[in-house]
């Protein structure tokens, strides 16, 4: 059978797709075709109607399959009507939006089946099927449309992550995604994470896990790890096969969840590469000797998600009850053991003020992290926080259906004046930062920002379109008088220490 997988990552940067590579490797294994189409302009421009329905009428696959993130779900809905115009074969979709909206999905009438949780044995199992002219209506993780009908099939239990072959990487252009992404290769060491953030899809797949399997978290055995012998062997592989590689990153949600794995770890991975590598922790999951020993296996970076300055904002809308404290002080155990803290931030949650929209400035300006990460809030379909926004009445559905990415804009309402003060902090999230902190060039800053908040709507359409180039001289002016300050660097919704991208030549 020839599989086609189609990975819609338009507006966005380019990603990696780790479940569909994983699972071409099962689908090879058993002795199955399967192609790649990554559809990203950062990788190729973006295939029209005729040369995208040329593509697939040349290779006559058996079955093409869709993995989908919410917000490229209008662009993956574009795709699957050309998919169904240009040939009569199965069309499935896979993904986190089929768990989150696998009714939407099947009403669509864009797709044939779903597939819900971690599916490579389901689809496996689905390919056979069709291969041996066999039913598919018990087939588990399967959803479809019957008599107009939803029906979504139990899911199986979550696959052993040892029965898993190797991720099959030939699939795509995998060292142009290297170089698109200048040298920074992720990898994932386990699955799962502990937390059931109210955001984020986890304590989707949990509820869906546990109902359907009717066990306890902890007898779904959520969070597995690939064995470090596997990954190390993956390492080698990548190293071997491609070039330009500069930088290992560490996908898993919560690399710091159990210390002996961190610490196992850090103890092999120097005898198989000497690049530097980046994590995720959580700071309830980092502490000085985790620390020590990934600054002397190679750790460069470590990843903390904060995503408020306020703690009612965490505690009550996104089920992070973190103290501010200890957030500070996670990021100085990182940095004071020479490891490079970045922090993810959200702006734009649902029912937070002003005043709390300024507070997460504030902690970025005390906890000094080496960079920080900013993005609008998604309300992602099923998650409790979508809930929340929806009953607040926050939701502009319409702008929600047309966003791709996190990072241009928010589709939430907050009315005229802290819509415009979100368009102001998402397009220069540094300057107040530097504004709060005792830096000399903190007046600099200030002055700016002061400016900024003045503007009414017109005049900040107008002044917004240099502030990136601004951004670049004050920054240079800084450097010039040897002041730390933040930048944005590398994407424009990053803030960097200037002391990280001097010493890195950035």
């Amino acid at each position: 059978m020839k599989i086609i997988f189609i990975y819609p990552n338009a507006g966005s940067q380019p990603g990696f797709n780790y479940g569909l590579a994983q699972m071409a490797g099962l689908l090879k294994q058993a002795g199955h075709e399967v192609k790649l189409l990554h559809l990203c302009e950062a990788l190729q421009p973006l295939p029209d109607k005729a040369s995208f329905m040329a593509g697939l009428q040349a290779e006559q696959p058996d079955v093409v399959g869709f993995s989908v993130v919410t917000n490229q779900w209008e662009y993956a809905r574009t795709l699957a009507a050309w998919a169904r115009e240009a040939g009569n074969w199965p069309v499935v979709l896979g993904g986190v939006h089929a768990l989150a909206d696998p009714g939407g999905v099947l009403q669509s009438g864009l797709f044939d089946y779903i597939f819900r949780g971690e599916a490579e044995e389901a689809f496996l199992e689905f390919v056979q099927r069709l291969k041996g002219g066999q039913g598919l209506q018990d087939l588990r993780n399967l959803g479809y449309l019957e008599d107009g009908e939803v029906r979504l099939n139990p899911i199986r239990p979550l696959p052993d992550l040892s029965s898993l072959p190797p991720k099959d990487y030939g699939i795509s252009d995998f060292q142009g995604l290297i170089d698109a992404k200048n040298g920074w290769v992720g990898l994932m060491s386990s699955r799962g994470c502990p937390y059931a953030c109210t955001y984020c899809f986890n304590h989707q797949m949990v509820a869906s896990y546990r109902r359907d399997l009717q066990c306890s978290f902890r007898e779904l055995n959520y969070i597995r790890h690939f064995s470090v012998d596997s990954l190390m062997r993956e390492i080698e592989f990548l190293l071997r096969s491609y070039t330009n590689i500069r930088m290992f990153i560490l996908d898993d949600d919560l690399f710091t969840y159990h210390k002996d794995s961190v610490l196992e770890f850090c103890a092999v991975y120097p005898r198989v590469s000497s690049l530097p590598f980046v994590i995720n922790a959580h700071v309830n999951f980092f502490d000085a000797e985790q620390a020590e020993h990934l600054a002397g296996a190679g750790c460069r970076i470590v990843k903390f998600g904060v995503e408020s300055g306020s703690p009612r904002i965490r505690k009550e809308i996104l089920n992070r009850p973190m103290q501010n404290e200890k957030i500070i002080r996670a990021i100085r155990t990182a940095e004071d053991r020479g490891l490079h803290s970045s922090v993810f931030l959200m702006l734009g949650l649902p029912g937070e003020s002003k005043e709390e929209l300024m507070q997460t400035v504030t902690l970025m300006a005390e906890a000094r992290p080496g960079r920080f990460r900013w993005s609008f809030f998604y309300p992602f379909p099923g998650t409790r926080a979508c809930e929340i926004a929806a009953e607040l009445g926050y939701i502009d559905y319409a702008k929600m259906a047309d966003l791709v990415n996190f990072t241009e804009g928010s589709c939430l309402d907050f009315g005229p004046e802290q819509n415009l003060l979100l368009e102001k902090l998402g397009a220069v999230f540094p300057w107040f930062v530097n504004a709060r902190t005792d830096w000399p060039g903190a007046g600099l800053y200030r002055e700016r920002v002061e400016e900024l908040l003045a503007l009414e709507r017109a005049a900040w359409n107008r002044r917004r379109e240099g502030l990136l180039a601004e951004d670049r001289e004050l920054s240079d002016h800084c450097l010039d008088k040897g002041w730390l300050h933040y930048a944005i660097k590398f994407n424009p919704f990053m803030g960097v220490i200037s002391e990280y991208f001097q010493e890195s030549g950035a």
